[in-house]
């Protein structure tokens, strides 16, 4: 992934240096397996521990010449081994060490996205909660529907992120399988006793059928819980973008000291990082369908999987912490207009309360449904069409004299929608530690 977007941690994480570095650490388990054995003497063994070591620069030259990098990377170990290197990758094939290798290095990216995570996490429901109280015009289909809170709103964005969250943690743990078993995943040169304490080592589990690879559906779950944890940041993304319309202007993404909003228009203040947020979700949505792609290879593998994995890995990864970071900081530095949401809220005279004022009608008239909901939406229409407002019309209709000022009062009050707010947020659960 471009630096632009992402962290040199991440890069570091799957740079060649630790790739080989983790390649290293299977090689010289698998010794230290058939030295407790007998294969191996123990001073092969001292040799192999102290002389393992690689360069990567040598690595990419003798792959050049071979057109194999496990195999480079054999040869450049053996050069500085020496004769005791001939015990190193005993009985194994190639995928043993880049496969398992793959699942370590996908654990440690899920880690690092985790912590991301739970930052972001922590940022959402603390303004979650700060605006709990705040009522805002609910919308369905971009039209005024009935009163919200933006603390509510948020809640529904955190709760998201939060599955989004859990169903990381499980998609990590369907990685953290390994195989070390062979050509075809047989053990035919190598005991599954070795493949147990080599992966012990590292952290992983072992995969139970094995062909010469782990099964790529592994992968593509990882690669699912990425991107719809990168559409869960579009979601919220997008609802920014859309209340920061000039029109409404009811929040807006943080705007900071110096910015510039456009080459041609110095009033310009646009929301570049949230539209940032949504593009590179579609990125992360193009990884998944690549990766599920990736699942039926020929028979007991083929190669096609490895050029794709070699892209999609460290790019979901590393946009996926990015995208965590900077939303967090959208989040954090949110900018919030409550006179312009209590503008927003009387804009279409009292119309968002219709529903209520139908039920009030109803019970209160002993009326049917039907003929309350013609009443309300005649009244509603009138509004729409010449403006004014919904309770006075209301009030004025000689058909619901009977109706006292204090029910307009409870229908007509945005506070009186959302006693259930407190319930609502009480039964979430709380951001991970």
């Amino acid at each position: 992934m471009i630096e632009r977007y992402s962290t040199a941690e991440m890069r570091k994480l799957w740079s060649l240096e630790n790739k080989f570095e983790i390649w290293k650490e299977i090689e010289i388990a698998a010794c230290e397996y058939w030295n407790q054995q007998g294969k191996i003497s123990d001073s092969d063994m001292q040799a192999i521990r102290e002389k393992a070591s690689f360069d990567v620069q040598r690595i990419l030259e003798i792959e050049a010449e071979v057109h194999h990098d496990v195999i480079a990377f054999l040869t450049n170990m053996a050069e500085n081994i020496g004769p005791a290197s001939r015990f190193v990758h005993f009985g194994m094939t190639s995928s043993d060490v880049v496969d398992t290798a793959l699942s370590v290095l996908m654990r440690q990216a899920g880690k690092k996205i985790q912590e991301a995570n739970k930052a972001y996490l922590q940022a959402l429901y603390q303004q979650a909660v700060r605006y709990k109280d705040l009522p805002v015009a609910g919308r369905t289909h971009g039209v005024h529907a009935e009163p919200t809170t933006l603390g509510l709103k948020l809640l529904g964005y955190y709760t998201e992120a939060l599955r989004n969250y859990h169903r990381l943690e499980q998609a990590i743990e369907e990685i953290s399988y390994g195989k070390i078993s062979g050509a075809v995943g047989t053990y035919s040169q190598l005991p599954p006793e070795l493949e147990k304490y080599v992966l012990e080592k590292l952290g992983l589990k072992v995969e139970p059928v094995s062909t010469q690879v782990v099964p790529r559906d592994r992968h593509a779950v990882f690669l699912n819980a990425i991107a719809l944890t990168g559409q869960g940041i579009a979601r919220l993304a997008q609802e920014i973008r859309l209340l920061q319309k000039t029109e409404s202007r009811e929040v807006e993404e943080p705007f900071q000291k110096g910015q510039k909003g456009s080459s041609a228009m110095p009033h310009k203040r646009n929301p570049i990082l949230c539209e940032r947020m949504c593009g590179l979700a579609r990125t992360l949505m193009g990884y998944q369908n690549t990766a599920m792609q990736d699942i039926p290879l020929w028979h007991e593998r083929d190669i096609s999987h490895s050029s794709v994995e070699r892209v999609i890995l460290p790019d979901a990864t590393s946009l996926l912490e990015y995208m965590l970071i900077k939303m967090k900081f959208v989040v954090e530095n949110l900018h919030v207009h409550p006179e312009n949401i209590d503008r927003v809220l009387n804009l279409t005279g009292g119309l968002m309360y219709s529903s209520r004022a139908l039920l009030v009608i109803t019970e209160t008239l002993g009326i049917t449904r039907e003929e309350a909901y013609k009443i309300v939406q005649n009244a509603a229409m009138q509004v729409w069409q010449q403006g004014g407002n919904l309770r006075n019309l209301l009030e004025q209709n000689p058909d619901l004299k009977k109706i006292p000022k204090e029910k307009w009062d409870f229908v007509f009050d945005p506070k009186s929608y959302l006693n259930h707010v407190d319930f609502i947020f009480d039964r979430v659960e709380k951001p991970p530690q």
